[in-house]
């Protein structure tokens, strides 16, 4: 394999942080272009506007302190692709510096969070809340005081911003999802092995499409090629709960794509 010649910047997802990419970064850096980790585990009750403006500070000093003024790749995690496409279509918006190459969503809620709005729901939430403490959401977790749930909502008002801004045409937006393909409980077991999603009608049904906390319908992005994996549902059949959202990036089918995405996506993306 040639050095890699693309910066890399990863971003980690909602009450996750940059230790989530220790096994790809283990791959892929080399000493003449180690990899950026953006770090936002402090701040996750930012606004998703914040949190952008902290990313592109964050990518604006690593330029400066490396010499580095190349193109990007952006690979990020869950939120961590709306906080990177916040950045890129709504703070960028019409006026791009034309650095980065394509960006990487892994798992991403880039139609809002049917999870966060059913975090919410009178009758349903108290439950979910309960089935994911300690497993996706804190102990002294409440959606009504956190700022990510309620942004997240589909319909909400950053949402609406984020959608109305549009992808833009000068970058690659590749998406990789996880995907129950055998309906096996073990691949969620909390929710037995479904996903929660809100129709467009606003009622609410389980599926297995989608990784136990984002469903495919709240991660299709119009204009982005998307991969759903398990390819092979046999090895999926040995250890389906590697799909599910939270072990996604640390997932080998999922490094191997991202890598191969880093390796043969051209500089000039047409």
């Amino acid at each position: 394999m040639n050095p890699r010649a693309v910066q890399v910047v990863f971003v980690h997802g909602w009450n996750n942080h940059p230790g989530i990419w220790k096994r790809l970064i283990r791959q892929i850096e080399s000493p003449a272009l180690p990899c950026w980790n953006f770090d936002h585990s402090l701040y996750n009750s930012a606004p998703l506007s914040e949190a952008a403006t902290m990313l592109q500070d964050y990518i604006g000093t690593m330029r400066t302190n490396s010499g580095y003024s190349g193109p990007i790749d952006i690979v990020c995690h869950s939120m961590g692709t709306c906080i990177a496409r916040y950045l890129l279509e709504v703070l960028e918006g019409n006026a791009p510096d034309g650095r980065v190459r394509q960006l990487i969503g892994i798992g991403p809620p880039n139609n809002g969070s049917s999870l966060a709005e059913l975090f919410i729901d009178p009758f349903y939430g108290p439950q979910v809340v309960d089935q994911l403490t300690g497993v996706f959401v804190p102990d002294d977790f409440d959606p009504a005081d956190d700022v990510t749930v309620q942004e997240f909502r589909p319909g909400s008002p950053t949402m609406t911003t984020l959608k109305h801004a549009g992808i833009r045409d000068d970058i690659r937006y590749r998406i990789i999802l996880g995907s129950n393909t055998t309906a096996t409980p073990a691949f969620f077991p909390w929710f037995e092995g479904k996903t929660w999603d809100r129709t467009p009608g606003g009622g609410w049904h389980m599926t297995y499409d989608g990784d136990g906390i984002v469903s495919h319908r709240d991660s299709y992005l119009s204009g982005a090629s998307v991969e759903i994996l398990p390819a092979d549902p046999v090895g999926f059949s040995r250890a389906p709960d590697q799909y599910c959202h939270i072990q996604l990036p640390r997932t080998p089918e999922v490094m191997d794509r991202v890598r191969g995405y880093l390796d043969t996506t051209p500089v000039n993306p047409p």
